[in-house]
Protein backbone atom coordinates (compact mmCIF):
# COMPACT_ATOMS: atom_id res chain seq x y z
CA UNK A 1 0.00 0.00 0.00
CA UNK A 2 1.12 3.55 -0.68
CA UNK A 3 1.50 6.09 2.15
CA UNK A 4 -1.73 7.72 0.90
CA UNK A 5 -3.67 4.44 1.15
CA UNK A 6 -2.22 3.58 4.56
CA UNK A 7 -3.25 6.90 6.12
CA UNK A 8 -6.67 6.91 4.42
CA UNK A 9 -7.31 3.40 5.76
CA UNK A 10 -6.06 4.50 9.19
CA UNK A 11 -8.63 7.32 9.27
CA UNK A 12 -11.45 5.19 7.83
CA UNK A 13 -10.96 2.27 10.21
CA UNK A 14 -8.93 3.27 13.28
CA UNK A 15 -9.12 7.02 13.94
CA UNK A 16 -12.85 7.07 13.08
CA UNK A 17 -13.56 4.69 15.96
CA UNK A 18 -15.12 2.08 13.64
CA UNK A 19 -12.37 -0.51 14.10
CA UNK A 20 -9.64 0.76 16.50
CA UNK A 21 -7.97 -2.65 16.77
CA UNK A 22 -7.08 -2.46 13.06
CA UNK A 23 -4.21 -0.25 14.26
CA UNK A 24 -2.09 -3.42 14.47
CA UNK A 25 -2.23 -3.66 10.66
CA UNK A 26 -1.36 -0.02 9.97
CA UNK A 27 1.02 1.03 12.74
CA UNK A 28 4.55 -0.10 13.52
CA UNK A 29 5.15 -1.93 16.80
CA UNK A 30 6.53 1.31 18.30
CA UNK A 31 5.35 4.67 16.94
CA UNK A 32 6.89 7.97 17.96
CA UNK A 33 4.00 10.33 18.67
CA UNK A 34 5.09 13.97 18.79
CA UNK A 35 2.36 15.96 20.50
CA UNK A 36 2.90 19.62 19.71
CA UNK A 37 1.30 21.73 22.46
CA UNK A 38 2.02 25.46 21.96
CA UNK A 39 5.76 25.92 22.49
CA UNK A 40 6.19 22.58 24.24
CA UNK A 41 6.66 19.36 22.33
CA UNK A 42 6.10 16.02 24.03
CA UNK A 43 7.11 12.75 22.39
CA UNK A 44 5.62 9.48 23.56
CA UNK A 45 6.04 5.96 22.23
CA UNK A 46 2.74 4.35 21.27
CA UNK A 47 1.98 0.79 20.36
CA UNK A 48 -0.96 -0.10 18.11
CA UNK A 49 -2.79 -1.36 21.22
CA UNK A 50 -2.15 1.94 23.05
CA UNK A 51 -3.57 3.83 20.10
CA UNK A 52 -6.61 1.55 19.81
CA UNK A 53 -7.29 2.07 23.54
CA UNK A 54 -6.97 5.85 23.04
CA UNK A 55 -9.58 5.78 20.25
CA UNK A 56 -11.90 3.61 22.38
CA UNK A 57 -11.62 6.22 25.16
CA UNK A 58 -12.63 8.92 22.65
CA UNK A 59 -15.71 6.85 21.72
CA UNK A 60 -16.58 6.48 25.42
CA UNK A 61 -16.24 10.27 25.88
CA UNK A 62 -17.81 11.48 22.62
CA UNK A 63 -19.94 8.61 21.35
CA UNK A 64 -19.89 7.62 17.70
CA UNK A 65 -18.34 10.87 16.50
CA UNK A 66 -18.13 12.06 12.92
CA UNK A 67 -14.73 12.62 11.38
CA UNK A 68 -14.34 14.85 8.33
CA UNK A 69 -10.99 15.08 6.56
CA UNK A 70 -10.63 18.70 5.47
CA UNK A 71 -7.17 18.52 3.94
CA UNK A 72 -5.01 15.61 2.80
CA UNK A 73 -1.56 16.15 1.29
CA UNK A 74 0.98 13.47 0.36
CA UNK A 75 4.68 14.12 -0.09
CA UNK A 76 6.87 11.08 -0.55
CA UNK A 77 6.63 9.01 2.67
CA UNK A 78 4.80 11.72 4.67
CA UNK A 79 1.08 12.49 4.73
CA UNK A 80 -0.51 15.63 6.18
CA UNK A 81 -4.13 15.42 7.37
CA UNK A 82 -6.32 18.14 8.87
CA UNK A 83 -9.67 17.03 10.25
CA UNK A 84 -12.79 18.07 12.10
CA UNK A 85 -14.26 15.67 14.63
CA UNK A 86 -17.76 16.25 16.00
CA UNK A 87 -19.01 14.20 18.91
CA UNK A 88 -21.50 14.36 21.74
CA UNK A 89 -20.17 14.68 25.29
CA UNK A 90 -21.49 11.39 26.70
CA UNK A 91 -18.61 10.43 29.04
CA UNK A 92 -16.46 12.21 31.61
CA UNK A 93 -13.65 14.27 30.02
CA UNK A 94 -10.89 15.86 32.12
CA UNK A 95 -13.22 16.18 35.12
CA UNK A 96 -16.15 17.50 33.08
CA UNK A 97 -19.33 15.48 33.53
CA UNK A 98 -21.30 14.53 30.38
CA UNK A 99 -23.62 17.23 29.04
CA UNK A 100 -24.95 15.43 25.92
CA UNK A 101 -23.91 18.58 23.99
CA UNK A 102 -21.71 18.64 20.88
CA UNK A 103 -17.93 18.99 21.15
CA UNK A 104 -15.86 19.85 18.08
CA UNK A 105 -12.17 19.02 17.71
CA UNK A 106 -10.02 20.60 15.01
CA UNK A 107 -6.66 18.90 14.58
CA UNK A 108 -3.92 18.08 12.12
CA UNK A 109 -1.07 15.62 11.91
CA UNK A 110 1.79 14.60 9.69
CA UNK A 111 2.26 10.83 9.46
CA UNK A 112 5.58 9.26 8.41
CA UNK A 113 5.29 5.89 6.72
CA UNK A 114 8.10 3.35 6.91
CA UNK A 115 7.97 -0.28 5.71
CA UNK A 116 4.26 0.03 4.89
CA UNK A 117 3.20 1.24 8.37
CA UNK A 118 2.81 4.45 10.33
CA UNK A 119 6.13 4.84 12.16
CA UNK A 120 5.92 8.39 13.48
CA UNK A 121 3.53 11.31 13.62
CA UNK A 122 3.36 14.96 14.70
CA UNK A 123 -0.08 16.04 15.93
CA UNK A 124 -1.54 19.43 16.80
CA UNK A 125 -4.97 19.70 18.43
CA UNK A 126 -6.89 22.82 19.44
CA UNK A 127 -6.98 21.72 23.08
CA UNK A 128 -7.93 25.21 24.32
CA UNK A 129 -10.94 25.18 22.00
CA UNK A 130 -12.06 21.81 23.38
CA UNK A 131 -11.57 23.05 26.95
CA UNK A 132 -13.63 26.19 26.20
CA UNK A 133 -16.46 24.08 24.80
CA UNK A 134 -16.46 21.77 27.83
CA UNK A 135 -16.54 24.76 30.22
CA UNK A 136 -19.31 26.49 28.26
CA UNK A 137 -21.37 23.31 28.04
CA UNK A 138 -21.18 22.80 31.83
CA UNK A 139 -22.83 26.18 32.37
CA UNK A 140 -25.73 25.57 29.98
Amino acid sequence: MTPEHIVKKFFEEVRSGKNPDYATELMADQVLAHQVISEEELTVKRTPKDYADHVKEMVEAYGNFSLEIQEFIVQDHKVYVRWKQVGTHVGEVDGYEPTKLPVIEIASAVYRIENGKIAEYWIQIDRAGIENQLKRNQSI
